[in-house]
């Protein structure tokens, strides 16, 4: 079964912009809701990679804390050391994988990186995603990731197998991706589907399509572990959840939540 989604994007506004855009380079993608007290370090992480050129684009999903006040702050006082960055601001919320697919629709390169709002990079983290996929025909490339906050470990370790995906995720949304490759699946998955669990039908797509990720095989970045997870936090009945993921890519074979 190949899924054929129409990418669904979110209406917004242009609360800043600096630099030129270009098709050169990498755009990193942060959706942003209620993040005021660790947004900074996120962006702080993004400014300090190696690789050049690097564009950015923050959406902001009508946080109701002061976030977005605090993102336009950092934006003053940074957003000039990119290529080109951009906030923009949702005019109604729409959740994380609308998000998701404003920001990569609207970023200029062929290249886009996923970053949450709480999770961190490691300097080297977008040049080295980017070195292995030019060496590749892979459609999104994957670090390794140390998992802090309510739990210790790694994540990201197993290399890409599709039959390993059928037992449930094991790869990150935060990942370097080839934005055709977004853009033929019908990017994140949308209309009645819960958060937290985007990243993993998008994985679900590619693998119908025959494509593959790449694991980079270094600790490239930092996952938060929240107490409860934001799946836990947004579903109600995680059976349901299970049958509608398993009605959509039916070669799955999920017994929990990935």
């Amino acid at each position: 079964m190949k899924n054929t989604d129409k990418v669904i994007t979110g209406e917004f506004d242009v609360i800043r912009e600096d630099g030129q855009r270009g098709n050169n380079g990498v755009t990193v993608v942060v959706p942003l809701y209620n993040y005021q007290e660790v947004i900074c370090e996120t962006l702080d992480s993004v400014l300090a990679q190696s690789f050049k050129p690097l564009s950015l684009i923050v959406i902001d999903d009508c946080s109701t804390d002061n976030s977005l006040d605090t993102t336009q702050a950092w934006f003053r006082a940074k957003a000039n050391k990119f290529a080109w960055a951009a906030l923009l601001k949702h005019r109604r919320n729409c959740g994380l994988s609308t998000s998701r697919n404003t920001g990569f629709a609207t970023a200029p390169t062929n290249l886009v990186f996923a970053l949450d709002a709480d999770n961190h990079l490691y300097p080297q983290a977008i040049e080295l995603c980017a070195a292995g996929l030019a060496h590749s025909d892979a459609a999104f490339a994957y670090p390794i990731l140390e998992v802090f906050g309510a739990k210790r470990g790694l994540m990201g370790t197993e290399v890409w197998s599709k039959e390993r995906l059928k037992r449930g995720n094991y790869i990150d949304a935060m990942a370097l991706i080839r934005k055709a490759h977004w853009q033929q699946v019908g990017g994140y998955f949308v209309v009645g589907y819960p958060q937290g669990y985007e990243d993993f039908d998008l994985w679900c797509k590619f693998a119908e399509q025959g494509w593959h990720g790449l694991r980079i095989p270094q600790i490239l970045g930092r996952y938060r572990v929240k107490k409860i997870s934001m799946m836990r936090e947004t579903t109600e009945n995680i059976d349901t959840v299970i049958s509608r993921t398993m009605r959509r890519h039916p070669w799955l074979r999920l017994d929990s939540i990935p």
